[in-house]
Parts: structure tokens; sequence; C-alpha cells
């Protein structure tokens, strides 16, 4: 378990980065991204093994809970209108 933590802690900075990419680049309903951080979590969770000895199924937890801690896991309740990109 302590092994899972510690990669989630080393992915979830860089989920926080990619989604916010993502905002700024692509125009999405704001509700899309809790799920979009947990898919890009789970894929840099499983990206990890040159990195990492921890077997396949430990890393796509570390990178699915790096992917909710990214966004906050109380928004995936939250109803948020809008989209990541105003027209101006």
């Amino acid at each position: 378990m302590n092994e899972i933590l510690l990669l989630s802690t080393l992915i979830a900075p860089m989920v926080t980065g990619v989604v916010q990419a993502v905002k700024v680049g692509f125009t999405l309903s704001k509700n899309f991204l809790p799920l979009i951080a947990m898919v890009l979590g789970i894929a840099l969770g499983f990206l990890s093994y040159p990195f990492s000895d921890i077997d396949a199924a430990s890393r796509l937890w570390a990178g699915g809970i790096a992917g909710l801690a990214s966004v906050g896991l109380f928004e995936l309740g939250n109803s948020r209108k809008g989209e990541t990109k105003e027209d101006v």
C-alpha cells in the first residue's frame, strides 16, 4: 500500500499539469474534467513501469488515485456548468 501511495504522489502533479493543458487547449464541458483526470492518471500509472517495480494492477490503482486527487475527489459530485474555454 505504501508503494501505491508513493507512486500516486509522484503522478498527481503530472496529471494536474496535463489536465490544465487540456483545459486551456480544448473546449470541453467542465463535467468531463474529473473523468479525463482519472483516465490520464491511470494511463500515466501504467506508463510508469520503467520507474518502479510495482505490479501492473498496483500501478493502475496508483494512477487512478492520482487522477482523482489531482482534481479533488469532492468535485466529482459537483454540478458545474459551462465549458473550459469561454467565448469572448
